[in-house]
């Protein structure tokens, strides 16, 4: 939160000198314009046949306006800013659980590891029916996540129903300072190798990563270490940066960020003593690392410091800084450009146009420019980062999105372990066929139903071909492509049995083990994880993958 409000003083004191650089044109144009809107929305309010509500009208021509400019500039209204300083800072005084609305009701998703709700008995899938003696029934997770949050050390009164229980419960929770760890596991692997995965940036994710490393350094002996930073959608850059400072060595170039105000130009160089500046280290990437964790993954890559292994990165290389507005808003505001060291900027040059599960899409060579790590290796930008050696991830089934946007995996996992209170560890658990085959009879008792892309497609096609006259001739072939592509549960499941049953065993590793517990059943037929465990027991192979192509 210093760090935000240092931030916002910069940008305050700049403030005078930008509006001094604005032409008399440019204030007079603002000026006439804000005059023109408010006199408009004035006459809308009084005059239009219905009743406008001016709140809501507002906050759309906001978010409207604001999406034009790119996709992280965003106003924060004074009700929803606790929760983007939990992103930053990754701390908040609660219970320390997730929670979900659904089907009228307030459910436990999560419950975090070590903190006052897992201490006090409730896990995934609880019902919350009142918080403090006010029922819960038909309101939002956001009213019931404001309920359960408070001062440090003040009490909260939890009354909760437990799947398969016809009895409720009700417990007194001492609300805490809830920290979340962005280490969320670390161990050693096979060949000596230390394992950490990063799950965000916030003001907390450097100490995290450094007392991590120095037990697996000290107290392990590790003789190489693997960073994981898929899934991280970034976060605090300065956090990033310390990081970076423990492996590469006093006085290199980091960082530089480029804005249209100069004076808050900066350049970020290692400032200290690195904890160890010559072990074998690499970073694994996929396509929603973003932001900080391309930052990491770049500048290590750039340095010839670490290699890259995965999937192409987000390719987010603009940095957001905060400005206060009236009425305790915020408007999280695109402010600079970032730079590695070898100079590249990884924004994707089409911000606005991102594939549907987030990777960039492909770049032609032509729209982009050619950079040089340190040792003379060729790299691009405009496009996140291009690791080392390339896994490319297997595309998610369109399936797979439409059980989790209608919770069916969460549902399927809180009725099961009602049946199976105990299960084996995350090391041992095996995903059986038993297993699936109640998912898909649970699926089939829900009549779930799902609509892909194609239909909507076919759908659209029909249209234009009875407008185009085309209907009558082909309308037989159009039916036979229909009936192909139309939905088939059974089908569907068998053919994505692998992704299915993959996806479901780690759903059932949270609820029975928390976020860390998923972790180490991914990890288990990892080939991102494979290939880098291969890439760093081969000494030779590792130090070529440095040298110029």
């Amino acid at each position: 939160m210093r760090k935000l409000l240092l931030i916002s003083l910069i940008l305050a004191v700049s403030h005078n000198f930008v509006q001094a650089q604005l032409s008399e044109k440019d204030r007079f144009e603002v000026s006439k314009n804000l005059d023109i809107y408010n006199a408009l929305f004035k006459e809308l309010n009084l005059f239009y046949v219905d009743s406008i509500n001016a709140g809501k009208t507002t906050i759309d021509n906001i978010e409207f306006m604001l999406k034009r400019l790119d996709p992280y500039t965003e106003y924060i209204p004074e009700e929803e800013l606790s929760e983007f300083l939990f992103t930053t800072t990754g701390e908040y005084a609660g219970i320390g659980a997730g929670i979900l609305s659904y089907k009228g009701k307030i459910f436990v998703t999560e419950p975090f590891e070590g903190m006052p709700a897992a201490l006090a008995g409730l896990q995934a899938g609880d019902i919350l029916l009142e918080i403090n003696g006010e029922k819960m029934d038909g309101r939002n997770s956001s009213y019931a996540s404001e309920r359960l949050k408070g001062q440090p050390n003040t009490t909260v009164k939890v009354k909760f129903q437990r799947p398969g229980e016809k009895k409720t419960r009700e417990v007194s929770i001492n609300r805490k300072r809830i920290e979340i760890d962005p280490v969320t596991y670390y161990s050693v692997l096979p060949g000596n190798t230390g394992y950490i995965y990063l799950s965000g940036f916030t003001t907390h994710s450097a100490q995290s990563v450094k007392a991590a490393f120095e037990d697996l350094k000290t107290n392990k002996g590790v003789t190489s270490l693997i960073i994981d930073v898929r899934d991280n959608g970034g976060g605090v850059v300065e956090d990033c940066l310390e990081i970076l400072n423990y492996f590469i060595p006093k006085g290199k170039l980091l960082l530089t960020m480029k804005g249209k105000v100069r004076q808050l130009d900066r350049t970020y160089r290692s400032t200290q003593q690195a904890i160890d500046s010559v072990i074998p280290l690499a970073v694994l990437v996929n396509r929603q690392s973003a932001s900080a964790s391309e930052i990491l993954a770049g500048t290590l890559q750039d340095l010839d410091r670490a290699v890259i292994v995965g999937s192409r990165t987000y390719g987010k290389g603009l940095v957001q800084s905060p400005r206060q507005l009236p009425y305790n808003g915020q408007l999280k505001m695109t402010t600079a450009k970032y730079y590695i060291p070898s100079g590249r900027c990884i924004q994707a040059i089409d911000y606005s146009h991102h594939n549907d599960d987030g990777s960039v899409s492909y770049i032609p060579d032509s729209l982009t420019s050619v950079f040089y790590t340190s040792k003379g290796r060729p790299v691009r930008d405009g496009g996140g980062i291009l690791p080392d050696f390339v896994i490319e991830e297997k595309k998610m089934p369109a399936m797979i999105y439409y059980l989790e946007a209608e919770n069916l995996f969460f549902e399927f996992v809180v009725q099961w372990r009602t049946k199976h209170p105990l299960i084996d560890s995350p090391e041992k658990f095996t995903m059986t066929d038993e297993i699936y085959d109640e998912f898909r009879a649970f699926l089939k008792s829900k009549d779930f139903n799902y609509d892909r892309q194609s239909g909507k497609a076919l759908d659209n096609l029909k249209d234009i071909m009875v407008f185009e006259g085309y209907w009558d001739t082909a309308s037989e072939e159009f039916k036979s492509l229909e009936n192909k592509l139309k939905p088939d549960l059974d089908r569907d499941m068998d053919l994505y049995k692998g992704q299915l049953s993959d996806f479901l065993a780690r759903q059932i590793m949270k609820q029975y083990y928390f976020a860390k517990g998923e972790i180490i059943y991914a990890l288990r037929s990892d080939e991102g994880l494979k290939k880098t465990l291969e890439m760093l027991s081969d000494k030779d192979l590792y130090l070529k993958t440095f040298t110029k192509r």
